[in-house]
């Protein structure tokens, strides 16, 4: 169930009421920096354990040092 314009502008009128618009940018800011930290964790997280699967890739690939 999307959230469509109207509600959206609903939303944005509460919060404006709610905290003012002073208090307003500093929040939508907090929470861009909130949304962005958590975008470049999730990809942190994503690029290790690519990193992880490559490794055990290269690993199996490579021939076993048998000695007899």
């Amino acid at each position: 169930m999307p959230i469509g314009p109207m509600e959206l502008i609903i939303i944005l009128v509460i919060a404006l009421v709610v905290f003012g618009p002073k208090r307003l940018p500093d929040m939508g800011r907090s929470l861009g920096k909130a949304i962005r930290e958590f975008r470049n964790a999730g990809k942190e997280i994503q690029n290790d354990i690519v990193e992880s699967i490559d490794k055990d890739d290269r690993d199996s690939t490579k021939p076993a040092n048998k000695t007899v």
